[in-house]
């Protein structure tokens, strides 16, 4: 699309954001909710733990789902074949001091990309990443090499983490979102859009997991009001609680949210319609 073409776009009032549920293929509960959602044209994509125990039982249902099918690329969870995991501050630091061993690493992204495609048939349409790992220094490079070579001129689009608009947004969740952008956010949008990866404009959704349907429900209609054409937000949905999960009951909350009347409410109010792939190049 011409920048005139979303200039007259957003003039119109109208914007185009994708509306993203991570964490597909964890737990049941996620899965039904995310697919529930889905249905209810609440979701735009869904992000998968391709080696989560779910993931491949529920490929048709993901597949009749209409919605944009990504790899949640992991590095912090032992889940399925995930050899290489730590906890995120730790890979953090290995991933700074470049102590990650570059071909395990590449070598568990090719596993996943594996077991996405064993089960889908095909490549994912975007790729991201559990806690953001995708942007770390040594996987960001073997990611993008990875794609490249496997998807030649047709690869997958990525999830850039640039904070979008905060008005309104309170100043620990501010700090919170700033601090995932300085993870490698910018180093990783510029490597990406080099070798021509599209990407989402700019990155909503980030909070504290805590407070229940009370809390979550002005800062998604914020995220929602602060959108730009292009951008991207994500959720955590699920139809009940995880055990051992440690955002708890807010992915629940965020179910509730989600389908309730009101978010189609602020869609429409917004002007904003859900899409898969996005709109507008990064800025």
């Amino acid at each position: 699309m011409s920048k005139a073409k979303q200039q007259e776009s957003a003039h119109a009032g109208h914007k185009r954001i994708v509306l993203c549920a991570d964490d597909f293929g964890m737990d049941p509960a996620a899965d039904e909710a995310i697919l529930r959602l889905a249905e209810l044209r609440r979701l735009s994509a869904t992000s998968c733990l391709a080696q989560g125990r779910g993931f491949a039982a529920q490929a048709s249902a993901l597949r009749d789902s209409g919605l944009q099918l990504g790899l949640h690329l992991n590095f912090t969870e032992a889940i399925g074949a995930a050899a290489l995991h730590m906890p995120v501050s730790a890979l953090i630091l290995n991933a700074w001091l470049r102590r990650l061993p570059a071909a395990q690493v590449g070598a568990q992204i090719a596993a996943q990309l594996d077991a996405f495609e064993a089960a889908l048939g095909r490549g994912p349409d975007f790729v991201d990443g559990h806690q953001h790992v995708h942007q770390f220094p040594v996987i960001r490079e073997a990611l993008l090499r990875t794609l490249a070579q496997r998807y030649g001129a047709r690869p997958p689009w990525l999830r850039q983490t640039r904070a979008g608009r905060l008005s309104g947004t309170p100043m620990g969740l501010r700090l919170k979102a700033r601090t995932i952008e300085f993870l490698g956010a910018r180093r990783f949008a510029r490597r990406a859009g080099a070798l021509g990866f599209r990407m989402n404009r700019r990155f909503l959704g980030v909070y504290d997991f805590q407070g229940g349907r009370a809390a979550y429900e002005p800062l998604l209609r914020n995220w929602l009001a602060m959108a730009e054409d292009g951008d991207l937000i994500m959720c955590h949905p699920a139809a009940r609680a995880i055990p051992g999960d440690g955002l708890g009951a807010q992915r629940l909350a965020e179910f509730n949210v989600l389908k309730s009347n009101a978010m189609g409410e602020w869609l429409a109010a917004g002007g904003l319609s859900l899409q898969g792939r996005p709109s507008a190049p990064p800025l």
